[in-house]
């Protein structure tokens, strides 16, 4: 079984998609539930598949200061997952260790390997609302025969990215992340697979490639991410063709 660590942040506006707010025609409060809901959803894929949810969450002096309140950031994020799921007694929550993004990943994804002898161990964002139980599947079946499994996405950034042998984890997060992640996977000796590309949405640009695929899924009657198409429809989000190329538009 592979251990998924979902490296969440609290839904907080501005601290959540703060680039996504200044792209696109969202606002702060509108990226940050609609970050709520792709993480929602994340949590819910992961649920139905095979794989075991761990929610790697920051603590309250890990946030910018004018980000934190008096919630902890655990507690909102205990509520997303209850939210999410029907039972959600079993979804392990962890504090997140280190002062990046990469460092609180690759502590992550060691100590599991290492420590707890997990057979593979996942690292996510939950921003891609697109990966389903099916994907996450298949990324378990590569992993017993690969030591790392990445999922591409756009601009050379990663949506998954899955490991049964540690890496050199540092800045590895950072740049052009799946070149990077691959090339420390073969400075180890480690093999390499890859899962289809899948879009995220973390840019105004990463909202106009997901959104038609979404809406085709939706007119089709395909499963798809419910609290994101829930609030794709609520704020009338969509691609449209102009004489100035596609724009992302909104009702509100």
């Amino acid at each position: 079984m592979t251990v998924i660590a979902v490296m969440a942040l609290p839904p907080r506006e501005g601290l959540v998609l703060p680039t996504l707010a200044e792209t696109s025609p969202l606002s702060s409060a509108a990226a940050a539930e609609l970050y709520a809901a792709s993480l929602a959803d994340t949590i819910r894929a992961i649920d139905r598949s095979g794989a075991e949810p761990l929610i790697n969450y920051p603590e309250s002096d890990q946030l910018p200061d004018a980000h934190q309140t008096d919630t902890e950031p655990v507690a909102e994020l205990r509520a997303v997952v209850a939210d999410a799921l029907e039972d959600s007694a079993d979804v392990r929550f962890e504090p997140q260790v280190g002062s990046t993004f990469s460092a609180r990943a690759g502590n992550t994804v060691t100590h599991l390997l290492r420590e707890e002898d997990a057979a593979s161990v996942a690292v996510i964002r939950g921003t891609a609302p697109l990966l389903s139980r099916t994907m996450i599947d298949e990324a378990a079946m590569k992993l017993r025969t690969n030591d790392v499994v990445l999922g591409p996405t756009t601009e050379g950034r990663v949506y998954y990215a899955g490991f049964t042998e540690p890496i050199d984890f540092a800045e590895v997060f950072e740049g052009v992340e799946l070149q990077r992640l691959a090339d420390r996977a073969a400075d180890a000796d480690l093999s390499t697979a890859f899962l289809r590309s899948s879009p995220v949405i973390e840019t105004g640009a990463d909202l106009r490639t997901l959104l038609p695929e979404l809406r085709a899924r939706i007119a089709a009657e395909r499963i798809v991410p419910e609290r994101t198409a829930a609030f794709v429809h609520d704020h009338g989000l969509a691609v449209v063709d102009t004489d100035d190329g596609l724009e992302l538009v909104a009702d509100h």
